[in-house]
């Protein structure tokens, strides 16, 4: 390991601090600090919290936005078990890159796949999916897509419970 844990655990708890915004039900962004450095998590900036997609999501997320070009880059963290609602791409793929924790990323009549660490998953464009946390667990990735007018995200039902908490 090029750092040690302390030195990313450090770096993670900085970059918490650039949440400024938070709804009362959001944990701090000192208890982020601490679920992200527990996951030798990411020296992105985690963000604010996303509530202006939490209708699409179980559990709470925060999101900041690292580019906004041709591509759009974004950073999202999962927290205890945090996952998105079924839902499809239109327009663009979608590469999917861990950073910390655990999680899964399920295609539409598909196994669902581990994500750890380093593991990067491409959902094809169209293709009905899902991903977010583990149960019990935070997850951060980047979420990697085209930005233009012609995109857009088509939100569906949400994951079944029983068959998510059977994940652990």
């Amino acid at each position: 390991m090029l750092f040690g844990k302390k030195f990313w655990a450090t770096c993670a708890a900085a970059f918490c601090l650039t949440v400024t915004a938070q709804a009362a039900e959001y944990p701090s962004a000192d208890e982020v600090a601490v679920k992200v450095a527990n996951e030798q998590g990411t020296l992105f900036p985690i963000g604010k919290p996303n509530v202006a997609y939490e209708k699409y999501f179980t559990g709470k997320t925060y999101h900041t936005s690292l580019a906004k070009d041709s591509m759009g880059v974004s950073n999202v963290t999962f927290i205890d078990g945090a996952h998105t609602f079924w839902h499809k791409h239109h327009g663009t793929c979608q590469i999917l890159v861990t950073e910390a924790g655990a999680g899964y990323v399920q295609i539409w009549g598909q196994e669902p796949v581990k994500l750890i660490p380093g593991v990067a998953f491409t959902v094809p464009e169209g293709v009905k999916h899902w991903h977010g946390a583990a149960p019990g667990h935070m997850m951060q990735h980047l979420s990697i897509m085209q930005a233009s007018p012609e995109v857009s995200t088509e939100w569906l039902e949400p994951v079944d419970d029983k068959f998510f908490e059977s994940l652990r």
